[in-house]
Protein backbone atom coordinates (compact mmCIF):
# COMPACT_ATOMS: atom_id res chain seq x y z
CA UNK A 1 0.00 0.00 0.00
CA UNK A 2 1.31 3.45 -0.90
CA UNK A 3 2.33 5.57 2.08
CA UNK A 4 -0.22 8.40 2.12
CA UNK A 5 0.84 10.12 5.30
CA UNK A 6 3.70 11.07 7.57
CA UNK A 7 3.63 10.84 11.35
CA UNK A 8 4.69 14.22 12.68
CA UNK A 9 4.57 13.33 16.39
CA UNK A 10 3.30 10.82 18.94
CA UNK A 11 2.91 12.09 22.49
CA UNK A 12 1.33 10.67 25.63
CA UNK A 13 -1.50 12.90 26.84
CA UNK A 14 -2.96 10.57 29.50
CA UNK A 15 -2.16 7.13 30.87
CA UNK A 16 -2.47 4.77 27.88
CA UNK A 17 -3.72 7.62 25.64
CA UNK A 18 -1.45 8.79 22.83
CA UNK A 19 -1.93 11.81 20.57
CA UNK A 20 -0.79 11.23 16.99
CA UNK A 21 -0.28 14.19 14.69
CA UNK A 22 -0.66 12.99 11.11
CA UNK A 23 0.02 14.80 7.86
CA UNK A 24 -1.27 13.95 4.39
CA UNK A 25 0.64 15.78 1.67
CA UNK A 26 -0.99 18.08 -0.86
CA UNK A 27 -0.78 15.65 -3.79
CA UNK A 28 -2.42 12.77 -1.94
CA UNK A 29 -5.08 15.01 -0.48
CA UNK A 30 -5.87 16.36 -3.95
CA UNK A 31 -6.34 12.80 -5.21
CA UNK A 32 -8.78 12.12 -2.35
CA UNK A 33 -10.71 15.34 -3.09
CA UNK A 34 -10.94 14.30 -6.74
CA UNK A 35 -12.40 10.94 -5.73
CA UNK A 36 -14.91 12.70 -3.48
CA UNK A 37 -15.94 14.96 -6.38
CA UNK A 38 -16.56 11.97 -8.68
CA UNK A 39 -18.53 10.26 -5.92
CA UNK A 40 -20.84 13.22 -5.32
CA UNK A 41 -21.15 15.07 -8.63
CA UNK A 42 -24.11 12.93 -9.72
CA UNK A 43 -26.15 14.43 -6.87
CA UNK A 44 -25.33 18.07 -7.63
CA UNK A 45 -27.51 20.39 -9.75
CA UNK A 46 -25.83 23.38 -11.43
CA UNK A 47 -27.68 25.90 -13.63
CA UNK A 48 -26.74 25.49 -17.29
CA UNK A 49 -25.42 21.93 -16.85
CA UNK A 50 -27.06 18.55 -16.96
CA UNK A 51 -27.12 16.84 -13.56
CA UNK A 52 -23.70 15.38 -12.85
CA UNK A 53 -21.94 17.20 -15.69
CA UNK A 54 -20.77 20.43 -14.00
CA UNK A 55 -16.97 20.88 -13.82
CA UNK A 56 -15.34 20.65 -10.41
CA UNK A 57 -13.91 24.19 -10.34
CA UNK A 58 -17.41 25.66 -10.87
CA UNK A 59 -18.95 23.46 -8.18
CA UNK A 60 -16.25 24.53 -5.74
CA UNK A 61 -16.75 28.18 -6.71
CA UNK A 62 -20.47 27.96 -5.94
CA UNK A 63 -20.38 25.73 -2.87
CA UNK A 64 -16.92 26.59 -1.57
CA UNK A 65 -13.60 24.83 -2.16
CA UNK A 66 -14.10 22.78 1.03
CA UNK A 67 -17.31 21.17 -0.23
CA UNK A 68 -15.61 17.79 -0.80
CA UNK A 69 -13.14 17.93 2.10
CA UNK A 70 -15.24 15.91 4.56
CA UNK A 71 -15.63 12.98 2.16
CA UNK A 72 -11.93 13.21 1.25
CA UNK A 73 -10.92 13.09 4.93
CA UNK A 74 -13.23 10.12 5.56
CA UNK A 75 -11.66 8.32 2.60
CA UNK A 76 -8.09 8.96 3.75
CA UNK A 77 -8.64 8.43 7.45
CA UNK A 78 -8.58 4.57 7.77
CA UNK A 79 -5.34 3.99 5.86
CA UNK A 80 -3.68 7.08 7.32
CA UNK A 81 -4.55 5.96 10.86
CA UNK A 82 -3.37 2.38 10.30
CA UNK A 83 -0.07 3.57 8.87
CA UNK A 84 0.47 6.14 11.63
CA UNK A 85 -0.25 3.65 14.41
CA UNK A 86 2.13 1.15 12.82
CA UNK A 87 4.86 3.79 12.51
CA UNK A 88 4.34 4.99 16.10
CA UNK A 89 5.25 1.58 17.51
CA UNK A 90 2.27 1.60 19.88
CA UNK A 91 -0.29 -1.21 20.01
CA UNK A 92 -3.77 0.19 19.43
CA UNK A 93 -6.69 -0.79 21.66
CA UNK A 94 -10.11 -0.53 20.08
CA UNK A 95 -11.70 2.42 21.85
CA UNK A 96 -13.03 5.89 21.16
CA UNK A 97 -10.74 8.04 18.98
CA UNK A 98 -10.73 11.80 19.55
CA UNK A 99 -10.15 13.55 16.20
CA UNK A 100 -9.21 17.15 15.56
CA UNK A 101 -8.45 18.63 12.13
CA UNK A 102 -5.52 21.02 12.53
CA UNK A 103 -5.46 22.29 8.95
CA UNK A 104 -6.96 21.30 5.61
CA UNK A 105 -6.73 22.84 2.17
CA UNK A 106 -4.59 23.07 -0.94
CA UNK A 107 -1.47 22.38 1.13
CA UNK A 108 -2.85 19.04 2.34
CA UNK A 109 -4.33 17.74 5.58
CA UNK A 110 -3.01 17.72 9.12
CA UNK A 111 -5.07 16.12 11.88
CA UNK A 112 -4.59 14.87 15.41
CA UNK A 113 -5.98 11.61 16.78
CA UNK A 114 -5.93 10.59 20.43
CA UNK A 115 -6.00 6.79 20.69
CA UNK A 116 -5.91 4.21 23.48
CA UNK A 117 -2.88 1.91 23.52
CA UNK A 118 -1.84 -1.24 25.34
CA UNK A 119 -0.33 -0.57 28.76
CA UNK A 120 3.12 -1.43 30.02
CA UNK A 121 2.57 -3.85 32.88
CA UNK A 122 4.93 -5.22 35.50
CA UNK A 123 5.02 -8.78 36.83
CA UNK A 124 5.58 -9.87 40.40
CA UNK A 125 7.22 -12.97 38.94
CA UNK A 126 6.73 -15.68 36.38
CA UNK A 127 9.37 -18.28 37.26
CA UNK A 128 9.01 -20.47 40.30
CA UNK A 129 5.23 -20.11 40.56
CA UNK A 130 3.71 -22.72 42.85
CA UNK A 131 1.13 -25.21 41.59
CA UNK A 132 0.58 -28.94 42.00
CA UNK A 133 -0.41 -31.12 39.08
CA UNK A 134 -2.99 -33.62 40.37
CA UNK A 135 -4.34 -36.48 38.28
CA UNK A 136 -6.93 -38.77 39.84
CA UNK A 137 -6.32 -42.47 39.07
CA UNK A 138 -8.96 -44.41 37.15
CA UNK A 139 -10.66 -47.08 39.28
CA UNK A 140 -12.67 -50.17 38.38
CA UNK A 141 -15.76 -48.32 39.61
CA UNK A 142 -15.07 -45.51 37.13
CA UNK A 143 -14.90 -48.01 34.27
CA UNK A 144 -18.07 -49.72 35.50
CA UNK A 145 -19.86 -46.36 35.53
CA UNK A 146 -18.92 -45.79 31.89
CA UNK A 147 -20.25 -49.22 30.96
CA UNK A 148 -23.51 -48.43 32.77
CA UNK A 149 -23.84 -45.32 30.60
CA UNK A 150 -23.55 -47.51 27.50
CA UNK A 151 -26.12 -49.89 28.92
CA UNK A 152 -28.43 -46.97 29.70
CA UNK A 153 -28.14 -45.62 26.14
CA UNK A 154 -29.19 -49.03 24.87
CA UNK A 155 -31.93 -49.65 27.42
CA UNK A 156 -35.67 -49.77 26.76
CA UNK A 157 -38.76 -48.77 28.72
CA UNK A 158 -41.00 -51.65 29.75
CA UNK A 159 -44.40 -51.40 31.41
CA UNK A 160 -44.76 -52.90 34.87
CA UNK A 161 -47.93 -53.80 36.79
CA UNK A 162 -46.69 -55.76 39.81
CA UNK A 163 -45.61 -52.83 41.98
CA UNK A 164 -46.24 -49.17 42.72
CA UNK A 165 -44.36 -46.26 41.19
CA UNK A 166 -40.89 -45.42 42.53
CA UNK A 167 -38.08 -42.99 41.84
CA UNK A 168 -36.50 -43.31 38.36
CA UNK A 169 -39.73 -44.84 36.99
CA UNK A 170 -41.45 -43.15 34.06
CA UNK A 171 -45.12 -42.54 34.80
CA UNK A 172 -47.88 -41.67 32.30
CA UNK A 173 -50.66 -39.71 33.96
CA UNK A 174 -53.33 -37.00 33.63
CA UNK A 175 -53.39 -33.95 35.88
CA UNK A 176 -55.74 -31.01 36.36
CA UNK A 177 -54.60 -28.21 38.68
CA UNK A 178 -56.69 -25.80 40.79
CA UNK A 179 -55.93 -22.81 43.00
CA UNK A 180 -58.82 -21.82 45.28
CA UNK A 181 -60.99 -24.32 43.35
CA UNK A 182 -60.33 -22.44 40.10
CA UNK A 183 -58.44 -24.05 37.20
CA UNK A 184 -55.41 -22.09 36.00
CA UNK A 185 -53.62 -21.81 32.67
CA UNK A 186 -51.01 -24.50 32.06
CA UNK A 187 -52.29 -26.64 34.93
CA UNK A 188 -53.83 -29.42 32.85
CA UNK A 189 -52.39 -32.22 30.68
CA UNK A 190 -53.36 -35.71 29.54
CA UNK A 191 -51.01 -38.69 29.20
CA UNK A 192 -48.10 -36.67 30.49
CA UNK A 193 -44.77 -38.53 30.74
CA UNK A 194 -42.63 -37.83 33.81
CA UNK A 195 -39.52 -39.45 35.29
CA UNK A 196 -40.02 -39.52 39.04
CA UNK A 197 -37.16 -37.87 40.90
CA UNK A 198 -36.15 -35.72 37.92
CA UNK A 199 -37.28 -32.52 39.66
CA UNK A 200 -39.25 -31.47 36.61
CA UNK A 201 -42.31 -30.47 38.67
CA UNK A 202 -42.55 -28.12 41.66
CA UNK A 203 -41.24 -29.46 45.02
CA UNK A 204 -43.44 -32.10 46.61
CA UNK A 205 -45.32 -33.09 43.45
CA UNK A 206 -43.32 -36.10 42.28
CA UNK A 207 -42.98 -37.49 45.80
CA UNK A 208 -46.79 -37.81 46.02
CA UNK A 209 -46.95 -39.93 42.86
CA UNK A 210 -44.37 -42.38 44.23
CA UNK A 211 -46.18 -45.28 45.89
CA UNK A 212 -49.25 -45.06 43.63
CA UNK A 213 -50.35 -47.87 41.28
CA UNK A 214 -51.53 -47.85 37.68
CA UNK A 215 -55.23 -46.97 37.59
CA UNK A 216 -55.13 -44.95 40.83
CA UNK A 217 -56.87 -41.57 40.98
CA UNK A 218 -55.59 -39.18 43.65
CA UNK A 219 -54.95 -35.56 44.63
CA UNK A 220 -51.51 -33.98 44.84
CA UNK A 221 -51.35 -31.02 47.24
CA UNK A 222 -48.45 -28.59 46.78
CA UNK A 223 -47.54 -24.93 47.25
CA UNK A 224 -45.92 -22.97 44.44
CA UNK A 225 -42.53 -21.44 45.37
CA UNK A 226 -42.51 -17.76 46.32
CA UNK A 227 -40.21 -17.04 43.35
CA UNK A 228 -42.30 -19.01 40.83
CA UNK A 229 -42.06 -17.49 37.35
CA UNK A 230 -45.86 -17.09 37.01
CA UNK A 231 -46.43 -14.31 39.55
CA UNK A 232 -50.16 -15.03 39.88
CA UNK A 233 -49.31 -18.52 41.21
CA UNK A 234 -46.26 -17.68 43.35
CA UNK A 235 -46.71 -18.80 46.95
CA UNK A 236 -50.22 -20.18 46.28
CA UNK A 237 -51.48 -23.56 47.53
CA UNK A 238 -52.72 -25.81 44.70
CA UNK A 239 -54.37 -29.19 44.28
CA UNK A 240 -53.81 -31.38 41.24
CA UNK A 241 -56.36 -34.08 40.48
CA UNK A 242 -54.39 -36.93 38.93
CA UNK A 243 -54.98 -40.30 37.30
CA UNK A 244 -52.04 -42.69 36.85
CA UNK A 245 -52.27 -44.72 33.64
CA UNK A 246 -48.93 -46.53 33.30
CA UNK A 247 -45.71 -47.17 35.16
CA UNK A 248 -42.62 -47.93 33.12
CA UNK A 249 -39.12 -48.85 34.17
CA UNK A 250 -35.88 -48.81 32.24
CA UNK A 251 -34.65 -52.30 31.41
CA UNK A 252 -30.89 -52.59 30.86
CA UNK A 253 -29.49 -55.09 28.35
CA UNK A 254 -27.52 -58.02 29.76
CA UNK A 255 -23.82 -57.21 30.02
CA UNK A 256 -21.92 -59.84 28.03
CA UNK A 257 -19.75 -60.25 24.92
CA UNK A 258 -22.79 -60.26 22.62
CA UNK A 259 -23.86 -56.89 23.99
CA UNK A 260 -20.33 -55.54 23.39
CA UNK A 261 -20.32 -56.79 19.79
CA UNK A 262 -23.70 -55.15 19.14
CA UNK A 263 -22.79 -51.76 20.61
CA UNK A 264 -19.08 -51.27 19.93
CA UNK A 265 -16.17 -52.16 17.66
CA UNK A 266 -14.91 -54.70 20.22
CA UNK A 267 -15.58 -58.43 20.56
CA UNK A 268 -15.29 -58.94 24.31
CA UNK A 269 -16.23 -57.18 27.51
CA UNK A 270 -12.58 -57.14 28.61
CA UNK A 271 -11.57 -55.33 25.42
CA UNK A 272 -14.27 -52.73 25.99
CA UNK A 273 -13.21 -52.23 29.62
CA UNK A 274 -9.58 -51.77 28.51
CA UNK A 275 -10.53 -49.19 25.91
CA UNK A 276 -12.72 -47.26 28.35
CA UNK A 277 -9.93 -47.26 30.94
CA UNK A 278 -7.43 -45.87 28.40
CA UNK A 279 -9.83 -43.13 27.33
CA UNK A 280 -10.58 -42.19 30.95
CA UNK A 281 -6.87 -42.04 31.76
CA UNK A 282 -6.20 -39.82 28.74
CA UNK A 283 -9.12 -37.56 29.65
CA UNK A 284 -7.91 -37.18 33.23
CA UNK A 285 -4.34 -36.51 32.14
CA UNK A 286 -5.62 -33.74 29.85
CA UNK A 287 -7.83 -32.34 32.60
CA UNK A 288 -4.90 -32.37 35.03
CA UNK A 289 -2.73 -30.52 32.50
CA UNK A 290 -5.44 -27.91 31.94
CA UNK A 291 -6.04 -27.40 35.67
CA UNK A 292 -2.30 -27.12 36.33
CA UNK A 293 -1.83 -24.57 33.56
CA UNK A 294 -4.92 -22.63 34.61
CA UNK A 295 -3.68 -22.38 38.21
CA UNK A 296 -0.29 -21.09 37.08
CA UNK A 297 -1.80 -18.52 34.74
CA UNK A 298 -4.15 -17.27 37.45
CA UNK A 299 -1.14 -16.81 39.76
CA UNK A 300 0.66 -15.03 36.93
CA UNK A 301 -2.33 -12.69 36.44
CA UNK A 302 -2.49 -11.98 40.19
CA UNK A 303 1.04 -10.57 39.93
CA UNK A 304 0.20 -8.09 37.16
CA UNK A 305 0.45 -4.42 38.10
CA UNK A 306 -0.27 -1.43 35.89
CA UNK A 307 -3.17 0.71 34.77
CA UNK A 308 -5.13 -1.34 32.24
CA UNK A 309 -7.56 0.55 29.96
CA UNK A 310 -11.20 -0.25 30.69
CA UNK A 311 -11.67 -0.61 26.93
CA UNK A 312 -9.58 -3.80 26.97
CA UNK A 313 -11.96 -5.38 29.46
CA UNK A 314 -15.02 -4.15 27.57
CA UNK A 315 -13.69 -5.51 24.27
CA UNK A 316 -13.08 -8.93 25.84
CA UNK A 317 -16.60 -8.92 27.29
CA UNK A 318 -18.04 -8.11 23.85
CA UNK A 319 -16.00 -10.97 22.40
CA UNK A 320 -17.44 -13.36 24.99
CA UNK A 321 -20.97 -12.15 24.24
CA UNK A 322 -20.42 -12.78 20.50
CA UNK A 323 -19.04 -16.26 21.20
CA UNK A 324 -22.05 -17.09 23.37
CA UNK A 325 -24.41 -15.75 20.71
CA UNK A 326 -22.71 -17.90 18.05
CA UNK A 327 -23.22 -21.00 20.20
CA UNK A 328 -26.88 -20.12 20.61
CA UNK A 329 -27.28 -19.69 16.85
CA UNK A 330 -25.76 -23.12 16.26
CA UNK A 331 -28.61 -24.45 18.44
CA UNK A 332 -31.27 -22.49 16.53
CA UNK A 333 -31.66 -19.75 19.16
CA UNK A 334 -30.76 -16.08 19.36
CA UNK A 335 -29.62 -13.87 22.21
CA UNK A 336 -32.82 -11.77 22.62
CA UNK A 337 -34.89 -14.96 22.91
CA UNK A 338 -32.44 -16.43 25.42
CA UNK A 339 -32.59 -13.27 27.55
CA UNK A 340 -36.39 -13.34 27.41
CA UNK A 341 -36.49 -16.97 28.55
CA UNK A 342 -34.08 -16.34 31.42
CA UNK A 343 -35.62 -13.00 32.42
CA UNK A 344 -32.19 -11.35 32.28
CA UNK A 345 -31.36 -7.82 31.20
CA UNK A 346 -28.59 -7.36 28.63
CA UNK A 347 -26.42 -5.32 30.99
CA UNK A 348 -26.60 -7.99 33.70
CA UNK A 349 -25.83 -10.64 31.08
CA UNK A 350 -22.72 -8.73 29.97
CA UNK A 351 -21.61 -8.19 33.56
CA UNK A 352 -21.63 -11.94 34.02
CA UNK A 353 -18.57 -12.11 31.76
CA UNK A 354 -16.67 -9.28 33.49
CA UNK A 355 -14.66 -11.24 36.07
CA UNK A 356 -13.47 -13.78 33.50
CA UNK A 357 -12.74 -11.03 30.96
CA UNK A 358 -10.53 -9.14 33.41
CA UNK A 359 -8.63 -12.33 34.16
CA UNK A 360 -8.15 -13.14 30.47
CA UNK A 361 -6.87 -9.63 29.67
CA UNK A 362 -4.36 -9.74 32.54
CA UNK A 363 -3.14 -13.20 31.51
CA UNK A 364 -2.65 -12.05 27.91
CA UNK A 365 -0.74 -8.92 28.96
CA UNK A 366 1.37 -10.96 31.38
CA UNK A 367 2.29 -13.53 28.75
CA UNK A 368 3.19 -10.79 26.26
CA UNK A 369 5.46 -9.33 28.96
CA UNK A 370 7.14 -12.72 29.42
CA UNK A 371 7.69 -12.97 25.65
CA UNK A 372 9.35 -9.55 25.74
CA UNK A 373 11.48 -10.24 28.82
CA UNK A 374 12.63 -13.63 27.53
CA UNK A 375 13.02 -12.38 23.94
CA UNK A 376 10.98 -15.33 22.67
CA UNK A 377 11.04 -15.36 18.86
CA UNK A 378 9.43 -18.35 17.09
CA UNK A 379 11.43 -19.88 14.26
CA UNK A 380 10.12 -20.18 10.70
CA UNK A 381 9.76 -23.91 11.38
CA UNK A 382 7.61 -23.22 14.47
CA UNK A 383 5.29 -20.97 12.48
CA UNK A 384 5.02 -23.40 9.58
CA UNK A 385 4.22 -26.25 11.99
CA UNK A 386 1.41 -24.18 13.47
CA UNK A 387 -0.02 -23.48 10.01
CA UNK A 388 0.08 -27.22 9.25
CA UNK A 389 -1.58 -28.01 12.59
CA UNK A 390 -4.39 -25.56 11.88
CA UNK A 391 -4.85 -26.92 8.36
CA UNK A 392 -5.23 -30.45 9.74
CA UNK A 393 -7.66 -29.24 12.42
CA UNK A 394 -9.93 -27.47 9.91
CA UNK A 395 -9.26 -29.98 7.12
CA UNK A 396 -8.30 -27.36 4.53
CA UNK A 397 -5.11 -26.60 2.62
CA UNK A 398 -2.25 -24.80 4.37
CA UNK A 399 -2.27 -22.04 1.75
CA UNK A 400 -5.91 -21.34 2.53
CA UNK A 401 -5.07 -21.00 6.24
CA UNK A 402 -2.38 -18.47 5.33
CA UNK A 403 -4.99 -16.38 3.53
CA UNK A 404 -7.07 -16.10 6.70
CA UNK A 405 -4.41 -16.06 9.44
CA UNK A 406 -1.87 -13.26 9.48
CA UNK A 407 1.67 -14.58 9.99
CA UNK A 408 2.54 -11.85 12.50
CA UNK A 409 -0.50 -12.70 14.64
CA UNK A 410 0.24 -16.42 14.41
CA UNK A 411 3.88 -15.84 15.38
CA UNK A 412 2.72 -14.00 18.51
CA UNK A 413 0.36 -16.85 19.41
CA UNK A 414 3.23 -19.33 19.04
CA UNK A 415 5.44 -17.11 21.20
CA UNK A 416 2.74 -16.91 23.87
CA UNK A 417 2.50 -20.70 23.83
CA UNK A 418 6.25 -20.92 24.43
CA UNK A 419 5.89 -18.47 27.32
CA UNK A 420 3.27 -20.75 28.88
CA UNK A 421 5.62 -23.74 28.54
CA UNK A 422 8.42 -21.76 30.19
CA UNK A 423 6.17 -20.90 33.13
CA UNK A 424 5.14 -24.55 33.51
CA UNK A 425 8.71 -25.84 33.26
CA UNK A 426 9.99 -23.42 35.91
CA UNK A 427 7.09 -23.90 38.33
CA UNK A 428 7.45 -25.64 41.68
CA UNK A 429 5.05 -27.99 43.43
Amino acid sequence: MKQIMSLKSANQVETNRIELEIEVNAADFEVAVGKAFKKNIGKINMPGFRKGKAPRHLVEKVYGESVFYEDAINDLYPDAMDAAISESGYEYVEDKVDLDVVSVGKDGLVFKAVITVKPEVELAGYKGLKAARVCEPVTDDDVAAEIEKIQDRNSRLVEISDRSAANDDTVIFDFDGYVDDVAFDGGKADNYSLVLGSGQFIPGFEEQIAGKNAGDEFDVNVTFPEDYQAEELAGKAAVFKCKLHEIKTRELPELNDDFVKDTSEFDTLDELRGDLRTKLETSRENAADEAFESTLLEKLADGVSGEIPQAMYNNRIEGSVREFENRLQSQGLNLPTYLQYTGMEMEAFRDGFREQAEKQVKIRLALEKVVKLENIVPSAEDIEAEYVKMAEMYKIEVDKIREFVNEKDLALDVALGKAVELIKETSVA
